[in-house]
């Protein structure tokens, strides 16, 4: 597809028309396709010639996703799967075998730290935890084993920046492949393969999908990697259904206005909280405060739509505020038009124990918001309220 501005490719880059001339991509729900003849079956079979065969394989809705989320990447190939950690878990298993070992950072999210921490030792395969606050550290963390370094970039729920240009640089001198979740991300505000990522995954439920209605995920990456990625789904099965493929390409078109409105909403929310008297730390991408502000402008187109903090009182207090709130939703999802308030030590990294969430930031009082796309006037009024009720 011909490279345009974002906003354009995101809106305009889509499957070629069918003889009936519709403006929007119709839905491919079909299982399977037929051939035209017995010799194009076998060489569709054989990968000699382009084209769909059976859904899990691929759907034509599925591929205008995907060719979507290449373009506004700039990778040269992908796959899309069933859910963000499908895609997280394929992006790996896929190119990794027994006696292997994955360097990643320490902060990533708590299904992930259980593929590494549980799921991989069962296949021989080892792990490593590197501190993004100690770059200096990682080299000497890499083994003559070391196939793979995973990391998150905003790490879920610390929000914590890991220098993509350094980590390019350091996965190309030993001829590792770098993994990148750019989920909190996504490709309008940050392009890890610009940086030297081999591949990239992403959650496509959160900020893709943009509005809590379905799950997905995706792989993008080098044609060669994908490659491999593709067989291995093509046989284990993590296919995505061409409905959500559907509404998460058509999602793609609204990315960009949706990630401005976020992101804006978010900074003033992190200013406000910074200053108020009942919150102990308030951590946020483009505040000044954070502690990889810096490399967060220079990567970053801007900071994102999550914010995180500590109230004054520990989890109980933080227990109250959450049960306090009137408008914004108490669940553990995140990227949706609706703000969504979480608590992290108890939901989506509780299987962690608490010296390794402490490690990376989740102490027990942490509260994350997904900032959502309300009026930021009504925002702040509920987030202010619930404060104030929880002092009781």
């Amino acid at each position: 597809m011909e490279k345009r501005n974002f906003e354009t490719d995101a809106i305009r880059a889509q499957s070629e028309r069918t003889p009936n001339r519709e403006h929007s991509v119709p839905l491919y729900l079909t299982s399977s396709f037929v051939f035209e003849d017995a010799e194009q079956a076998r060489a569709l079979f054989a990968d000699e010639i382009p084209g769909n065969i059976y859904t899990r394989f691929s759907n034509p809705n599925n591929t205008e996703f995907i060719e979507k989320m290449c373009l506004l990447e700039g990778t040269e190939d992908g796959i899309a799967t069933a859910s963000g950690m499908a895609a997280m878990y394929i992006s790996m298993a896929s190119l990794l075998k027994a006696g292997d070992h994955v360097l990643a950072s320490r902060s990533v999210f708590g299904s992930t730290h259980q593929i590494l921490n549980v799921i991989f030792p069962r296949f021989n395969i080892s792990y490593s935890y590197a501190d993004i606050a100690d770059p200096n550290s990682w080299e000497s963390k890499i083994q003559p084993n070391t196939k793979m370094i995973f990391v998150e970039t905003p790490s879920n729920p610390a929000l914590d920046i890991i220098d993509l240009e350094w980590l390019g640089k350091l996965a190309a001198k030993h001829k590792l492949i770098l993994n990148v979740d750019n989920c909190f991300a996504t490709p309008y505000l940050q392009n890890p393969a610009k940086w030297g990522a081999h591949l990239v995954t992403h959650s496509a439920t959160k900020f893709i999908d943009g509005q809590g209605r379905v799950i997905g995920g995706a792989v993008l990456g080098k044609k060669e990697l994908i490659k491999e990625v593709r067989f291995f789904a093509r046989h284990t099965g993590p296919s995505m259904a061409p409905f959500n493929a559907w509404v998460l390409s058509k999602s793609l078109e609204t990315l960009a206005v949706r990630m401005e409105r976020h992101c804006q909403n978010a900074l003033e929310l992190a200013n406000y909280l910074q200053t108020h008297s009942e919150i102990l730390k308030v951590k946020y991408p483009f505040l000044p405060s954070h502690p990889q502000h810096e490399l967060a402008k220079k990567q970053m187109k801007l900071g994102g739509g999550v914010v995180t903090f500590e109230i004054n009182g520990g989890i109980e207090r933080g227990r109250k505020f959450l049960n306090s709130l009137k408008m914004l939703s108490h669940s553990a999802n995140l990227g949706d038009t609706r703000s969504i308030a979480t608590h992290p030590a108890s939901t989506t990294h509780s299987k962690l124990s608490e010296a390794e969430r402490v490690a990376v930031g989740i102490t027990s009082g942490l509260v994350r918001i997904s900032v959502g796309l309300e009026k930021y006037a009504d925002i702040q009024a509920d987030v202010a309220q619930a404060i104030e009720a929880s002092k009781a």
